[in-house]
């Protein structure tokens, strides 16, 4: 399967990425001698995690969605021409109804708007048969993929003060952080993308639409800020390549024309 438009990617999001430690009891204790008094780590931290969505998707963090800009009315009738569907989208992996935002399209969900997930929750006995304890300490992975200004350094406070106000009085916990990165984004009239997007065109025969990436590369960012240059990113892959999957591949067919897209980007820029 292969993918049904040429894309050229005018843009990464940005990451935060913390880790919350909950903290109750000094022990994991046995449930029935305990349940119904002792605080469980696990509860607390599975209503935190509920509590960052609302029922239309959208997440609850305060100021989350300050710097998110919204995209060109002529980006997103080239995205409605897609037809991207759930069934086409999600179906692939077994799902069929889209989670975010519900006054947003599909495509926009996975390209244009910032995101909230649980990527691991782990407490209390996980191994075979069953243990009845109540664990004395739980954990959460949580990551935030931002766009546009986005501050991570303010979303990151935002988010560690969500937490505080959710623990209970004899409870404690720890924010350990694992990432922060501002998203970045290329002008849509960027002379040099306008030169690749040409080049693309010419090597694989289609139009290409102009499209957000869910990846995160911080030094792209770091090249914006440093020393105010915009950064041209140009891969290939194909939408069953199951990318951080088991079994992920990658076809030859994107090596070749790959190689000769790049070799029609450069002499593009070259002129």
């Amino acid at each position: 399967m292969g993918p049904r438009y040429a894309r050229d990617h005018d843009a990464l999001r940005g990451l935060v990425y913390r880790e919350v430690i909950v903290r109750c009891a000094d022990r994991d204790l046995h449930s029935g001698l305990f349940g119904g008094a002792a605080r469980n780590p696990i509860h607390v931290l599975a209503r935190i995690v509920a509590d960052l969505h609302d029922e239309t998707g959208r997440i609850t963090l305060p100021g989350f969605y300050d710097g998110v800009p919204e995209t060109p009315p002529d980006v997103l009738a080239q995205w409605r021409a897609l037809d991207l569907t759930p069934e086409s989208f999600l179906g692939t992996v077994g799902l069929s109804l889209p989670a975010g935002e519900r006054d947003r399209m599909l495509i926009e969900q996975i390209q244009s708007r910032p995101t909230c997930d649980a990527n691991g929750i782990v407490g209390g006995y996980t191994g075979e048969g069953s243990k009845t304890v109540i664990a004395g300490e739980a954990r959460v992975k949580i990551s935030f993929r931002l766009v546009g200004e986005q501050d991570p350094d303010k979303i990151g406070a935002a988010f560690e003060t969500f937490v505080a106000e959710r623990i209970p009085a004899d409870c404690s916990f720890e924010i350990l952080k694992h990432a922060n990165a501002r998203a970045i984004q290329l002008p849509y009239t960027m002379p040099a993308l306008d030169k690749a997007k040409t080049a693309l065109a010419a090597e694989w025969g289609r139009a290409p639409v102009t499209i957000g990436s869910g990846g995160s590369i911080p030094i792209v960012g770091d090249f914006k800020r440093t020393l105010g240059l915009d950064t041209l990113l140009v891969g290939f892959g194909l939408d069953d390549d199951r990318v951080h999957s088991p079994n992920e591949k990658y076809d030859l067919t994107s090596f070749h024309k790959g190689a000769r897209s790049w070799a029609r980007i450069l002499g593009a820029l070259a002129e």
